[in-house]
């Protein structure tokens, strides 16, 4: 049992929330809004990762392509001038089969869905998100 004068000289308890976690990973984001592209590029390079950022499908299939190295996830936005961002990752997927990828949209899943531009199973981020959000989903993603 313990005595009210003995709880009060015990040490607090600090709980800190997990921070998100590092990664080493190389990421090509594909997103045609400036301050979306600006943010979603930092918040991983924050944490470690190297980010190849486009503005376009097609600049990123250049970046794609003149990089050397892998690039373990694609981040592209769903919906995009020129082509949507299902039909990059599977054109980016052919010589990376090991391709990982996120779809991010200002659409909810839902309505993706109904219009057939992302399918069950697909691993998705509603924008705006946080940096704890995509930090947590592009752990999540890379890992899984």
């Amino acid at each position: 049992m313990i005595l009210a004068s003995e709880a009060a000289d015990a040490e607090p308890v600090v709980v800190t929330p997990e921070g998100p976690s590092r990664g080493r990973e190389t990421i090509l984001l594909a997103e045609d809004e400036t301050s979306i592209r600006l943010t979603s590029r930092m918040f991983p390079e924050a944490l470690g990762y190297t980010v190849l950022a486009a503005e376009t499908p097609e600049e990123a299939m250049r970046l794609a392509g003149s990089h050397s190295g892998p690039i373990h996830l694609l981040i592209t936005d769903v919906i995009m001038p020129g082509m949507n961002g299902p039909d990059l990752a599977a054109l980016l997927a052919q010589p990376r089969p090991d391709l990982k990828c996120l779809f991010i949209s200002g659409y909810t899943a839902e309505v993706l869905k109904a219009r057939g531009a992302l399918n069950e199973g697909m691993p998705f981020l509603s924008k705006p998100f946080s940096r704890h959000d995509l930090a947590r989903k592009v752990r999540e993603v890379l890992d899984a």
